[in-house]
């Protein structure tokens, strides 16, 4: 047995799980030098909802941190969260987008990327896959964990098996609602690397309290790698802490070969960061507990909160644990879609919209009729006709890969914002998410214009250090 390496999620799933991405890059940079030093097999430090974050929250451009990060690592690989043909975006896009969206992502510093489909339908893969190949990255191909009657290790492995065909050079098990137990992680590893010739990775979240030993098991039947978080940022809705894990494995056929003394700066960095973040209130020691709701309605933390506050903003708290037994019944006539981004959130509103409005689907939202006609790919199960019927009416449903029927986007994308771009990238900015970058293009803009108004100014005194 090889050593068992770690990668770090302190730069991206860490904070995400904890204080809604809020991180800011210049929190990031003063320590990379030193976790460039422990020996990772890398730094999870893109991807995901980052992208978005950065935009809309914090006012920074994400290409402008993936390039300072990458400047700052030298030694360890660095690796993103890429949802298939959704990119880091909420829909499909169209085959030219993904394409330039990898080769940027690789240009500018990106490793290792970790390509998934919320519908686990490897349609929706393809084109993220054979572009990073092209561009010479690491394709890990991740399956999203659920449970379900219709979901089974022997499954997952055979999709795994589809994966590591379509040219994944590694597999991840990505379980993000916290829900895969010990025993089922060992049994589940061994089953995938039955099928493949691949290194498997696992991925949990602390949420229903079993993350560790979880891992602990995972690695006992042959996993390569585990993510991993730095204590002050880790469990709860995050990942097992780093140190935890190293040490356990230390001196072990498993050792890591990480040490600890390194480690503990990295520790001792944090610290002050997690006391500020709870100290604004943007990390709530609710999201530091262990929800074991989670195991037993089988449901991410997250959609849960989520159901809990679109209950109280409707007036209708005392309607939850009807709407916690709806869910798995909308989720059986949905075709039993695994609940993460987005089909979490489209099958929770929906069993909360039946709920409240005393009638099973008298209200239908847009995205649920999408689902099931297949904008959004192929259920695990396909979705009973009649059933479909009564919500869509006669409207065919999309049988072919969706992103099939999206023409080139990139060319017409570009003409609509001529006076924006700065760098290439800002096109791909643009494709995900529209509106909110065109407030971060007006603001870099008028930022640039006040630099430059003052660096014109003759009666600028500018004093020397």
């Amino acid at each position: 047995m090889a050593k068992v390496g770690i990668t770090e999620t302190v730069l991206r799933d860490s904070h995400q799980s904890l204080i809604a991405t809020r991180m800011r890059t210049e929190e990031m940079l003063p320590i990379l030098g030193e976790m460039d030093k422990v020996g990772y097999h890398s730094l999870e430090a893109w991807g995901g909802a980052t992208f978005d974050a950065c935009l809309r929250f914090l006012n920074e451009d994400p290409w402008d941190r993936l390039r300072k990060i990458r400047a700052h690592v030298k030694n360890t690989k660095l690796q993103m969260l890429f949802r298939g043909q959704n990119i880091l975006g909420y829909r499909h896009y169209a085959d030219d987008v993904v394409e330039y969206f990898v080769q940027k992502s690789i240009a500018n510093g990106i490793d290792i990327i970790r390509i998934f489909d919320a519908l686990n339908d490897a349609r929706n893969l393809e084109t993220a896959i054979k572009a990073t190949k092209k561009e010479g990255g690491h394709v890990q191909a991740a399956i999203s964990y659920t449970i379900s009657p219709v979901d089974s290790n022997e499954k997952f492995a055979e999709y795994a098996k589809q994966l590591e065909e379509m040219g994944a050079d590694s597999i991840c098990i990505k379980d993000m609602a916290g829900l895969l137990t010990p025993y089922t992680a060992y049994d589940l590893v061994k089953a995938i690397k039955a099928k493949t010739s691949l290194p498997v990775q696992v991925h949990t979240h602390y949420t229903s309290g079993l993350a560790s030993m979880t891992l602990l098991k995972a690695i006992e039947a042959g996993a390569d790698v585990v993510d991993c978080a730095i204590s002050p940022m880790a469990m709860g809705t995050s990942q097992p802490p780093t140190e935890s894990i190293v040490a356990t494995l230390a001196g072990t056929p498993y050792d890591t070969g990480i040490d600890l003394n390194q480690l503990d700066k990295v520790t001792q960095y944090f610290e002050p960061i997690r006391e500020k973040y709870i100290k604004s209130g943007l990390l709530d020691p609710k999201v530091l507990s262990v929800n074991i709701k989670t195991l037993i309605y089988q449901i991410p933390g997250g959609m849960y909160s989520n159901l809990i506050s679109q209950l109280k903003n409707a007036g209708k708290s005392d309607l939850l644990p009807e709407v916690l037994d709806e869910v798995p019944r909308v989720r059986a006539e949905a075709g039993y879609p695994p609940l993460v981004t987005p089909t979490s959130q489209i099958v929770g509103t929906q069993a909360v919209m039946n709920i409240v409005a005393g009638e099973r689907y008298k209200l239908v939202t847009n995205e649920f009729k999408a689902l099931l006609r297949g904008e959004y790919g192929r259920t695990p199960v396909p979705i009973d006709p009649e059933f479909r019927r009564s919500i869509i009416g006669d409207v065919e449903p999309i049988t072919y890969r969706p992103a099939d029927a999206l023409k080139p986007e990139l060319d017409t994308l570009r003409a609509k914002i001529p006076q924006y771009i700065e760098q290439d990238e800002d096109v791909l900015t643009y494709a995900l998410f529209e509106q909110v970058a065109l407030k971060f293009f007006e603001a870099r803009k008028a930022a640039k214009y006040n630099l430059d108004a003052n660096a014109a100014d003759p009666n600028l005194k500018v004093h020397p250090v």
